[in-house]
C-alpha cells in the first residue's frame, strides 16, 4: 500500500537560471530521498505574464502569478522561494515571514548587512524555517572534507586559500546587466561568487575575525542590456551606463582558530568558466577541491611512509561519502544539479522537523558581515574587523 505523504507547497518568486535549477531540485528530491513530505510546485511569480506562464508550463508548476505579493497571500502556499535579484530579497522575505511562510533564498542573502539582519530578525520572530542557497556545501566531496576536518584528520588548520574564477563578462560589449549595478546587486564578483567562497570557508574552517581586501573594476561603462538566461545577456542599445560594482576582489582573512585565509573572486579570469576551488592545509594533512571536477577530493596525510607521500584523489561516490549513496553505484558521478537536490532535501527535512537547516539566514548575516568588512577594507586600505551581530544592532 502506498502511503500518501504530506505536501510542502512551494511558491517561487522568479523563474530564470536559478528558478530552473530550484524547480528541477524540488522535483527530484522524492526520487532520490525518502522524506516525510514531498515538495509540490504550486505557483511561480514573475512580472511578464507571457514569460512566467511559459516557464510555469515548461517546468511543471501548477499555476503562476504576476505579483509576488499574491503568492504570499495564498493559503495554498507553504514556502516562498526567492530567486530574484538581490535588492528584492529583504522585502519578499520579511513579508513572507510575517505571513508565516517558510523561506529559502538565493545568495547573497541581501543587498546590505542591515537588510540581512532584518530578514533574520523576521524569520526568527515568526518562527518559520529558513535557508540560504549556498549549494556548494552539498557536494559530497565538500561534505567529506568537512567530515575529515571534524574528525581531526587534518589536525590544527593553518591555511585556506579559495578562488572563484569566471570570465563571462570580459568582453567590453557585454551588457550592463543587473549584476553590474550596485543598487540592484550590492557588490559584483564579491557577492556573486565570492560569497560562495566565504560560506565554504566558514563551513569548513570557522568564523573570520578580520579581513584586508582590494577591489577593482576593469571596465567602467557598458551598453545597456538584459539577462537572457543563464549567464548570457543581450543588448541592442547604443546607450552606455556606468558599472558600479567590482569586477574582481581579493582579500586576506584571519580566523578565530588562528588560521589564515586568502581569497580571490573575479569575473575576469580568462579561460575559467566556473573555477570554484579551495585548498586547506593542517598540521596532519591537506585537502583540496575544484568544482569543475566536483566528485573528487584530493587528500594528503603527512604520516604516509616516505615514497608514498603526496596527494591522492578520492572519488567521493561511495556510500561512505555524504549523500552519494542516494544516487548511483560508485564511480558513476553526479553533477552540479545534485548539489541543489541535496540542499533541498535538507530544506524539506527542516520543514518537517521545524528547524532551520544550515546554511540558514544566520549564516547569511555572517557571510554578509564578511563582505561588508572587505568593502570597508578596500576603501580604508587596512585590516577591518568583521562585526557580526543580530537583531536591529
Amino acid at each position: 500500500m502506498v502511503v500518501k505523504k504530506d505536501e510542502i507547497r512551494i511558491g517561487m518568486v522568479g523563474y530564470q537560471f536559478m528558478g530552473k535549477m530550484h524547480s528541477h531540485a524540488y522535483r527530484d528530491v522524492p526520487f532520490y530521498f525518502d522524506t516525510d513530505a514531498v515538495p509540490v510546485l504550486q505557483a511561480i511569480a514573475g512580472r511578464q505574464e507571457g514569460a512566467v506562464k511559459e516557464a510555469a508550463d515548461r517546468m511543471g508548476w501548477v499555476s503562476y502569478e504576476t505579483d509576488w505579493r499574491n503568492l504570499i497571500e495564498r493559503d495554498d502556499i507553504d514556502v516562498i522561494d526567492i530567486v530574484t535579484p538581490n535588492h528584492t530579497h529583504a522585502d519578499i522575505a520579511i513579508a513572507a515571514a510575517e505571513a508565516g511562510k517558510h523561506i529559502i533564498s538565493e545568495k547573497p542573502l541581501a543587498l546590505t548587512l542591515e537588510d540581512a539582519k532584518a530578514m533574520h530578525q523576521a524569520v526568527e520572530k515568526n518562527n518559520v524555517v529558513h535557508m540560504i542557497c549556498h549549494n556548494y556545501r552539498f557536494a559530497p566531496a565538500v561534505q567529506y572534507a568537512k567530515q575529515l576536518i571534524e574528525e581531526n584528520a587534518l589536525g590544527r588548520i593553518y591555511h585556506i586559500r579559495a578562488n572563484y574564477l569566471q570570465d563571462f563578462i570580459m568582453d567590453p560589449s557585454f551588457p550592463l546587466i543587473w549584476r553590474l549595478k550596485k543598487e540592484v546587486s550590492g557588490t559584483g564578483a564579491l557577492g556573486d561568487i565570492g560569497a560562495h567562497s566565504i560560506d565554504l570557508a566558514r563551513f569548513l574552517v570557522g568564523e573570520m575575525t578580520e579581513v584586508c581586501g582590494m577591489m577593482e573594476t576593469f571596465i567602467d561603462e557598458r551598453p545597456l542590456g538584459e539577462m537572457s538566461g543563464g549567464l548570457k545577456a543581450s543588448s541592442d542599445s547604443q546607450e552606455y551606463g556606468e558599472v558600479t560594482v567590482d569586477d574582481a576582489t581579493a582579500f586576506l582573512a584571519r580566523f578565530e582558530n588562528g588560521a589564515m585565509g586568502t581569497f580571490e573572486a573575479t569575473r575576469f579570469a580568462n579561460g575559467n568558466r566556473n573555477k570554484n576551488k579551495f585548498e586547506i592545509n593542517g598540521e596532519k594533512g591537506s585537502v583540496r577541491w575544484d568544482m569543475e571536477n566536483m566528485n573528487n577530493l584530493d587528500v594528503y596525510f603527512s604520516d604516509a611512509p616516505l615514497g608514498l607521500q603526496g596527494f591522492k584523489t578520492i572519488n567521493c561516490t561511495e556510500e561512505a561519502h555524504p549523500y552519494a549513496g542516494a544516487y548511483w553505484p560508485p564511480g558513476h558521478i553526479i553533477g552540479y544539479e545534485h548539489t541543489f537536490i541535496n540542499l533541498m532535501y535538507e530544506f524539506v527535512k527542516g520543514i518537517s522537523s521545524n528547524r532551520a537547516p544550515e546554511p540558514h539566514f544566520g549564516d547569511g548575516v555572517k557571510n554578509q558581515a564578511v563582505m561588508e568588512a572587505v568593502e570597508r577594507s578596500a576603501a580604508t586600505k587596512r585590516f577591518e574587523d568583521v562585526h557580526v551581530s543580530f537583531g536591529g544592532s
